[in-house]
């Protein structure tokens, strides 16, 4: 599955690496996942989803408390944004990634992206969805101070209406 090592970023637990696709005149075959070669610790993945979205498309921001999520991207180029919010000062990061690689977000740590161009994303989660995990703030909150590639991203509407981070951490811990 994977030609380099996991490499560590600036937030404690994300990870992110490049796979290796092998082509012929058939077409590819990329290896997504493998639990054998997983950086120690890794979670057990319990469910998949594909999200695709159109250039221009910002989702985010979002996180969990007991979720890691394996972000793959399978066609396109996204930028992802994250916040450590296990982290006092809520550091940030942000990283572009494209077709073949992969980034293991731990739970805690906010994330989000911004589709650079029509964008197929692969995700693993740990937790399957009912919705009592999920928290989100406004992708453009100053606190998270996340260097978008975009200033008027298309929102959904929840994306749109999200609260601030202090007010999502204020309702968390009350």
């Amino acid at each position: 599955m994977v030609s380099d090592p996991w490499v560590p970023t600036t937030l404690p637990g994300v990870l992110r690496t490049s796979l290796t696709t092998h082509a012929d005149e058939r077409g590819s075959f990329t290896e997504l996942f493998r639990v054998s070669l997983a950086p120690a610790g890794t979670p057990v993945f319990v469910q998949a989803n594909l999200s695709r979205s159109k250039r221009g498309v910002l989702r985010g921001m979002h996180f969990h408390r007991r979720q890691s999520d394996l972000w793959i991207v399978v066609e396109g180029r996204a930028f992802v944004g994250l916040a450590d919010l296990r982290a006092e000062g809520t550091p940030c990061l942000g990283l572009e990634l494209g077709t073949g690689e992969a980034v293991l977000i731990p739970p805690h740590v906010a994330h989000g992206f911004y589709a650079l161009e029509d964008l197929a994303l692969l995700y693993l989660v740990t937790n399957e969805y009912d919705g009592t995990d999920e928290l989100g703030f406004a992708w453009d909150d100053p606190a998270a101070a996340i260097a978008w590639p975009a200033g008027a991203p298309i929102l959904s509407p929840r994306d749109r209406s999200n609260p601030s981070l202090a007010q999502v951490l204020a309702a968390d811990t009350a």
